[in-house]
């Protein structure tokens, strides 16, 4: 009797589970991080950087909490920055629509705004 589901889908679908709690994770850290600072911001990009890297490396350093975990994974870089990119894309398709709708209600650019 062949099995309903492969071992293979259980994996994808673990993994992407785990991309999903790691993202999570990430943006907790990232908001909280962001919220504590002056104004809610970094005061240089290399700042910034420094700050985004943190907060990944939090972040999957309390995925792995019940095993030693002293190496990331390249595999688990590779999904939080597959999932960032996904996250911009969506959050750019949601708010699409409204920078449109204010450009065409106050005929100017509203990305400067």
């Amino acid at each position: 009797m062949t099995e309903p589901y492969p071992d293979e889908m259980f994996e994808a679908a673990e993994r992407r589970e785990k991309s999903n709690r790691v993202l999570q994770r990430y943006n907790d850290y990232y908001n909280m991080e962001c919220s504590s600072r002056t104004h809610g911001g970094a005061t240089s990009m290399e700042e910034l950087q420094a700050l985004a890297l943190e907060c990944m490396r939090d972040a999957l350093h309390c995925e792995n909490l019940n095993r030693e975990y002293t190496e990331i994974a390249i595999d688990d870089i590779n999904d939080l920055i597959e999932a960032l990119y996904q996250q911009g894309k969506e959050f750019i398709a949601k708010t699409e629509p409204l920078l449109k709708l204010a450009h065409e209600r106050h005929g100017k650019d509203m990305d400067a705004v």
